[in-house]
């Protein structure tokens, strides 16, 4: 988990709000509780130890655990591209209604309305319907789920600035973005497409200043804003999804060019193959081979079935999905 390189300097209680100890000790004991009986045998030192170690913990948690730290929203989008990478491997194309549905294998109550959010980011606000790439996806699913109210904030700045107003943002504004933004009250919000890159950076500067939660590094929105004198909202957000910077503070998904690469992963899921493919019935010498193809097509679901279940109380809990996504 990460923590503040000047954490020494915090008092105790800092400390504690920063890193949310109280936070992951309450629902340990929850968890400990409720599942007793399964984790008394897998031992309550090993669970205690392993809680949030491997970002495991968000597995089929409800939404409103996974979205409650920095951590969780971390672990719940590195699991996915665990889970779902050989999507992206495969070359394949999903609709925004594919993409929820993979979601919600691993988080039941994971909101539609933020994968419609997602597609917006990905398709520029365009029909929302259109078919994605598992890469532009989860970089966008990344920005709009783990800086939500970075981004809900920012949407708000824009519609301001889009119909003239001047938002509350804008801490200190200098005499110039005032004549600017005057001139922009003036025109019509549709005559042009966005808005003013300058201002536009100047106002998310003045939020980030005072905002609470987690927001990219000003360099790189500097960096964005700077390359152009207009932007929309949407090409905003889907610049800050393909920026590598914000990617890397974020930590929680490979740079693209490494996105679908994961040997120990593409090892296990061989191995998992490898063990599925065995014939129950081959060593049942007795039977003709008729037989044994009838029977090896009845037990194999069975067989199947049980690998799962097996591979979800002992493995990391990503090969379940990874393997489900290729039948």
């Amino acid at each position: 988990m990460k923590m503040n390189t000047d954490r020494f300097s915090l008092t105790v209680d800092e400390y504690l709000a920063e890193t949310n100890v109280t936070f992951y000790l309450n629902d340990a004991v929850t968890q400990l509780l409720e599942h007793k009986e399964e984790y008394t045998q897998f031992g309550v030192v090993r669970y205690f130890a392993e809680y949030v170690k491997n970002g495991n913990h968000v597995l089929f948690r409800e939404f409103s655990y996974i979205k409650a730290t920095p951590h969780n929203r971390e672990s719940f989008i590195h699991t996915f591209w665990k889970c779902f990478r050989q999507i992206g491997k495969n070359g394949d194309l999903l609709a925004m209604s594919e993409y929820s549905s993979l979601l919600q294998l691993l988080c039941p109550d994971f909101p539609t309305e933020m994968v419609q959010n997602t597609a917006r980011i990905v398709l520029s606000d365009d029909a929302t319907d259109c078919l994605m790439s598992f890469s532009d996806f989860i970089y966008s699913l990344q920005i709009q789920f783990y800086y939500e109210e970075f981004v809900e904030s920012v949407s708000v700045i824009y519609q301001d600035l889009l119909s003239g107003k001047n938002p509350n943002t804008v801490i200190v504004p200098t005499s110039t973005s005032v004549e600017q933004l005057s001139s922009a009250a003036n025109e019509e919000p549709d005559a042009q497409e966005g808005v003013d890159s300058s201002i536009f950076c100047e106002c998310i500067e003045g939020l980030c200043e005072r905002f609470k939660h987690k927001f990219p590094s000003i360099v790189a929105i500097k960096e964005i804003l700077e390359s152009s004198q207009r932007v929309s909202f949407y090409s905003f957000l889907m610049a800050l999804a393909k920026h590598e910077g914000v990617n890397q503070d974020i930590s929680a998904l490979p740079n693209k060019s490494d996105l679908l690469i994961d040997p120990d992963m593409d090892q296990e899921l061989e191995r998992l193959i490898a063990q599925v493919a065995i014939s129950p019935t081959s060593n049942n010498s007795s039977s003709s081979a008729v037989g044994q193809k009838e029977t090896s097509k009845k037990a194999s679901p069975r067989k199947s079935l049980h690998q799962r279940k097996r591979i979800e109380m002992e493995s990391d809990g990503s090969t379940e999905e990874t393997d489900s996504s290729e039948n």
